[in-house]
């Protein structure tokens, strides 16, 4: 019986895609208003709904959270157009691939031993699917049961909405350390202590594993290139 759900970030943790989100955010904001995006304080572990009320209010619309659905319809519509470019400039993450297929294949820590694997992302759906998809790391998730940026401003709001999904899915309760969030900002593991998840941070984006332990992760690898290492961080006391 499946009895862990492990939720991937997708931006520095699984990839490096090298601006093509901010991309899909620019062709949308100019089919929208005509002219060039304001461009926004950090992205890193923001969801799309707070980054797009974030640009709107920046455009200067007065109600920006009227206006987020139109934009992310027009992010939604164009990202597969950007495949070719995820193809030319994105990266998978030394590891990346391997960690995903581990936890999903038979032995310790796969597919047998109970792991659903899936997305917990401030990316719309459509753009978490174009930064993976073109480079071959869909195989192993189960995207239908993350949760995706356009939910809601705070990360920690799309916990319960995979769980809740997981649960309809799979028939068990993913609750507590049965849940485990792997990323690479303090607000990917803010996300998870807030919703009583495991958390498992990377330093592969721009936080050092200093800082990342600091905020609390109960596991902090450097990066996902040791795949044993990997597996047993996240597999953790969530398993017991």
């Amino acid at each position: 019986m499946r009895r862990l759900l492990v939720l991937w970030d997708v931006d520095y943790t699984l990839v490096d895609s090298d601006g093509v989100g901010r991309e899909l955010y620019g062709i949308a904001f100019r089919e929208m208003f005509g002219r060039a995006m304001p461009q926004p304080g950090s992205m890193s572990g923001r969801t799309d709904r707070a980054i797009a009320i974030e640009v709107l209010g920046l455009a200067g619309v007065a109600e920006p959270q009227q206006v987020v659905g139109a934009f992310h319809g027009r992010m939604a519509a164009h990202a597969a157009g950007l495949a070719d470019l995820v193809r030319q400039r994105s990266q998978v993450l030394p590891g990346a691939a391997e960690a995903v297929a581990a936890l999903a294949g038979p032995g310790p820590g796969g597919d047998g031993a109970g792991v659903v694997q899936s997305l917990l992302t401030g990316n719309i759906r459509p753009l978490a699917e174009i930064k993976l998809g073109p480079l071959g790391l869909t195989e192993h998730l189960d995207l239908d049961v993350g949760a995706y940026g356009d939910a809601h401003e705070v990360r920690a709001e799309l916990v319960p909405l995979a769980r809740s999904r997981a649960a309809r899915a799979y028939g068990r309760d993913f609750g507590g350390r049965a849940t485990v969030l792997v990323g690479d900002t303090p607000l990917d593991v803010a996300a998870a202590l807030a919703t009583g998840a495991r958390a498992v941070a990377v330093a592969t984006g721009q936080f050092t594993a200093a800082e990342l332990a600091a905020s609390g992760a109960h596991a902090v690898l450097p990066d996902l290139a040791d795949t044993g290492q990997v597996v047993a961080a996240v597999l953790g006391p969530a398993r017991a």
